[in-house]
């Protein structure tokens, strides 16, 4: 029987997921403003009109926008919210100008920038330390304890107790680090090394496509080999070694999704597979359901996914202005004030052509495009 955790709880979850998140991205960026002298006009949670807000002592305003799918700080000398360099501040009085953005050597500008998905890793690996010494560490050795008749593993001559070293050349520490890589490459051919009583040896197999339903009908297509673990080991974690543990498991994260991405770019996955707003509060509100550990946890993969996202080094986003600021460093002189408006005007085009077609994914995700197709079958029957 399938289950909906219902609209209102499933708008209150993402609500609870979006905002805390892009409050402490901007919250980043103003931080690391402050810390170097540079006036923030806006604080702005959403974008569009302003709803509600109000305009502290230091002369910025903190505001929240009708549409709250993301947020910006707008600091003195920038034209707009997406920071683009406002040629008036030239003309300020030095008192003024010094406090703008623009007049900040390129170090801080960098630093200012990057603070905000650094904020989001932070928050990840808060709450990811905070999993660790509560429940441990998983570090079963990569070893094959059963294997399913049939498998690819089954097929592809693998024994119990061989010990995989690499999988497509990439090193497998622990079973959980072959877990991850095969479940997000359903139906793809790799090279699997091991060893088997002390030999090293390889094979090469296909990885199989298991598709699970879960009680919401989500059918997620996932990758297995048909192995499973010797021994699960779960080793407790201390406060001092909490720390590495969230770095490496957020480091692990970041790998995957920069694979999702290789994938997705390279066609071996389908463009149809990414999702936007509506599929983070259809999860949102699944997770929530499920308890509080999968909700806190669905915050730190978001967290991560927008410091990961904010990244790319795309126009518009943080990770193209510090693009801009490798490149003003190398030339030792900005680039052209033309070609930065292009680039951003190109930049934002992008990035809305990406929120239409995820936004397109999302409804089909939902069955609306089947339902509309069943309405107009009918009315041509």
């Amino acid at each position: 029987m399938i289950q909906t955790p219902g609209f209102l709880y499933t708008v209150i979850a993402f609500v609870l997921v979006i905002g805390p998140l892009v409050f402490v991205h901007e919250l980043g960026h103003y931080l690391a403003g402050r810390l170097f002298g540079v006036k923030a006009d806006e604080f702005s949670i959403g974008f569009g009109r302003e709803v509600f807000g109000v305009t502290d002592k230091r002369g910025t305003r903190w505001k929240f926008g009708w549409m709250p799918l993301g947020g910006y700080v707008k600091f003195a000398g920038d034209m707009d919210a997406s920071s683009k360099p406002d040629p008036e501040w030239l003309a300020l009085p030095a008192e003024e100008r010094a406090r703008t953005f623009q007049a900040k050597p390129i170090w801080q500008r960098a630093i200012i920038v990057a603070a905000g998905p650094i904020t989001n890793f932070l928050v990840a690996i808060a709450i990811l330390m905070g999993f660790a010494i509560s429940y441990g560490d998983l570090r079963t050795p990569a070893v094959i304890g059963s294997i399913q008749p049939g498998s690819p593993a089954a097929s592809a001559g693998l024994r119990q107790g061989d010990k995989i070293v690499a999988l497509a050349g990439r090193p497998i520490g622990t079973f959980e680090d072959m877990v991850r890589f095969v479940q997000i490459r359903p139906g793809q051919s790799v090279r699997v090394d091991f060893v088997r009583d002390a030999a090293p040896k390889g094979v090469t197999l296909t990885i199989g496509t298991h598709v699970e339903r879960d009680r919401f009908g989500n059918e997620p297509k996932i990758g297995r080999i048909g192995i499973g673990r010797a021994a699960a080991t779960l080793v407790p974690v201390s406060l001092i070694e909490a720390p590495a543990v969230a770095v490496r498991q957020t480091g692990s994260i970041l790998r995957m999704m920069g694979d999702v991405i290789g994938q997705i770019v390279s066609g071996r996955r389908s463009v149809k597979e990414l999702g936007g707003p509506l599929s983070i509060a259809k999860v949102s509100g699944e997770q929530m359901a499920l308890g509080t550990s999968s909700f806190v946890f669905l915050i730190a993969l978001v967290s991560i996914n927008l410091g990961f996202i904010n990244l790319l080094p795309v126009p518009v986003l943080d990770g193209g202005h510090l693009l801009f600021y490798a490149i003003e460093a190398v030339r030792r002189r900005p680039l052209e004030a033309q070609v930065q408006e292009w680039a951003f005007r190109g930049g934002l085009a992008a990035v809305l052509a990406l929120m239409v077609m995820v936004t397109f994914n999302d409804l089909g995700t939902l069955g609306l495009w089947n339902k509309l197709g069943i309405q107009l079958a009918g009315l041509i029957g």
